[in-house]
């Protein structure tokens, strides 16, 4: 048995019995753990650099709100992260109506200030969270250009991909023009993978990158990979209607999570990230 398993019985005080390994995750070593008591729990470890502190802060955040469930944090360290074990089962019936009203209504949960009270991150890469009362400046030099300074780093900076970069930048106050709201609670990272089905049918957030911005952003992401049922849009604007200009806007917000694609899996999201720039000439 491990080291980090040793600490966890420890911390538990109950024997481990069983840890089986669970596929689908991209950064962090998964697996689901069994006790001597009968208690099950969700492990992930394999890091050391602060991102499972981040993550539970991030669920702690969440959790805030009380509309969406998340994993319980259980307990967590430098190198694991410890979490209530879901029971996992089919969507009911009205699954995204009820998920588009409950997103809703966490976005509904607000602070004064854009941002987050630590950096986390988005994927392995780092996510700033500089404290803002100005969205555009935060979304700009919190989100684009770090990604775009990153991209540079990583090589993928080509002389087209300055200019589109340049264009966008002079057009940004322009862009979100007429998006003004609240900082609002943000998952930061929602898409397909990022939530579970509850043995009731409900869904469950997990893997965030939160902070407090404009919640069209974390609506676009939603709309990245496919996008989710119409039900959950539909219902999402019966209890918080989006500002006008929101379809004209998705694409900036979804530059965000395109360039940070860029930077982690490669030049296949190079021709993406130019036509979503593009789209603003």
């Amino acid at each position: 048995m491990n080291s980090v398993l040793n600490r966890i019985e420890e911390f538990l005080g109950e024997d481990i019995v069983s840890d089986q390994g669970v596929g689908g995750g991209c950064i962090a070593n998964s697996k689901y753990i069994s006790t001597s008591n009968g208690n099950r729990f969700f492990l992930k470890q394999g890091f050391s650099n602060g991102m499972f502190q981040c993550e539970a802060n991030g669920l702690l955040e969440l959790a805030r709100a009380k509309t969406i469930k998340v994993p319980k944090v259980i307990s967590v360290a430098q190198d694991y992260l410890l979490l209530e074990y879901i029971e996992q089962g089919n969507e009911s019936k009205d699954f995204f109506d009820g998920f588009g009203k409950q997103f809703a209504n966490m976005h509904r949960f607000t602070q004064k200030n854009f941002g987050f009270y630590e950096d986390n991150f988005i994927g392995k890469n780092k996510q700033p969270n500089k404290i803002s009362k100005d969205w555009c400046d935060f979304y700009f030099n919190e989100r684009l250009l770090f990604q775009y300074k990153l991209a540079e780093k990583n090589g993928y900076v080509t002389d087209g991909f300055k200019k589109a970069f340049d264009r966008l930048e002079k057009r940004i106050m322009q862009i979100l023009n007429g998006s003004e709201e609240e900082p609002a609670l943000l998952h930061g990272d929602l898409w397909g993978g990022n939530y579970v089905v509850d043995s009731l049918g409900n869904a469950v957030l997990i893997d965030p990158a939160v902070y407090y911005g404009h919640r069209e952003a974390d609506l676009a992401m939603t709309k990245l990979f496919g996008g989710f049922s119409a039900d959950f849009y539909r219902s999402y604007n019966e209890i918080f209607p989006l500002k006008d200009g929101f379809e004209y806007r998705e694409n900036v917000y979804k530059l965000y999570h395109v360039l940070n694609h860029l930077n982690l899996f490669g030049v296949g999201y190079y021709g993406p990230a130019i036509d979503l720039m593009n789209f603003y000439k």
